[in-house]
């Protein structure tokens, strides 16, 4: 019972102090992306080289891979808020386009598929099928994100509700609340891009009126 416990209550402390950082930045970089701040893209970038260290020790060697993708969409994700919007300014929020919901849901139905399977037949990866949805999701989500798209904020939250199971199973206790943290997160990211992009439709609305020729 004794040996039990302890084993418990080292899990939920961190199984190391790598994960804590890693949680504690993980949980800033989704806090200061959904205030729309900048800082997010160093922080995020910090924490993920972080978490390919935590995940891979745990087996879940897609989510460990996904943190290298994360690397590389944050610094395109950084250079897009600066300068991806009309003439080289800021990025606004906007809403995502057809096109890239069906991109979207291609590519996450093919790679769960196709990497699900490998992981299932070449490696000892656990839960190899939920383990590729959840990198894929992720992607997707982290795409729409670094072109400001509001709807990130929904696959988000998708994600996060399947990555707590998974991460409490995996007794990885600190990153599964870490995530559960970011479902109230998201909510939060949703809620002020909507407000964001309604004062900017406002602000444009207002500018087209004022250059409108009177009659």
């Amino acid at each position: 019972m004794l040996h039990s416990f302890y084993e418990f209550w080292t899990a939920a402390v961190g199984n190391t102090p790598l994960e804590w950082v890693a949680v504690l930045t993980g949980f800033a970089c989704v806090w200061l992306a959904a205030r729309e701040s900048l800082w997010n893209f160093p922080v995020a970038i910090f924490s993920c080289a972080l978490y390919i260290v935590v995940y891979y020790g745990a087996g879940l060697y897609s989510d460990s891979l996904l943190q290298i993708m994360f690397i590389l969409l944050s610094l395109y994700g950084w250079y897009e808020w600066l300068y991806g919007g009309r003439s080289k300014t800021e990025l606004p929020v906007s809403r995502t386009r057809r096109w890239e919901w069906v991109a979207c849901a291609v590519f996450i139905v093919t790679f769960t598929t196709g990497f699900g399977y490998y992981l299932e037949h070449h490696t000892d990866a656990t839960l190899p099928h939920w383990d590729s949805f959840t990198t894929a999701g992720s992607l997707a989500a982290q795409f729409l994100l670094m072109r400001k798209r509001l709807e990130n904020w929904w696959l988000w939250i998708v994600v996060d509700l399947l990555y707590v199971p998974i991460l409490w199973y995996k007794q990885l206790y600190p990153t599964s609340g870490l995530y559960a943290l970011y479902l109230g997160l998201a909510v939060y990211g949703y809620l002020e891009w909507r407000k964001s992009m309604k004062k900017e439709q406002a602000a444009d609305s207002s500018a087209v009126a004022q250059h409108s020729p009177t009659v």
